[in-house]
């Protein structure tokens, strides 16, 4: 049976989905890197990353590629150890403004997936 998702308030995200957000507002790859599994995936604009090394390379590459301001727009529980977050971006990539959703997976506390997609 599948859960209907449940919106939460942002503050109240687990810590380690709370530390990515919290390094990638600051661009701080090493952060946002802690708060992965060793062999987490991101899956990002079709690319899949697997692993703590490719992570920390997409992170880097995404905050050095385009100039960007991020809102966060909400929150939700989907299920046992998985939540969306959605974010507003805006900034010099092309079309200049999307709406994400990153859904998290989290395994012992720490992200194991990540899907970001509009």
């Amino acid at each position: 049976m599948t859960q209907n998702p449940t919106k939460i308030d942002p503050a109240d995200l687990p810590e380690a989905i709370a530390r990515y957000l919290a390094g990638r507002a600051a661009k701080d790859v090493s952060a946002a890197a802690t708060a992965f599994a060793p062999h987490a995936t991101v899956t990002d604009d079709g690319q899949t990353y697997e692993g703590a090394e490719a992570i920390k390379g997409w992170l880097g590459q995404t905050d050095t590629e385009f100039t960007y301001t991020t809102t966060l727009t909400g929150a939700e529980r989907d299920a046992a150890d998985r939540y969306t977050v959605h974010q507003h971006l805006e900034g010099d990539f092309p079309g200049g403004k999307v709406d994400l959703r990153c859904r998290f997976a989290l395994t012992h506390g720490l992200i194991s997936e990540l899907n970001i997609a509009p």
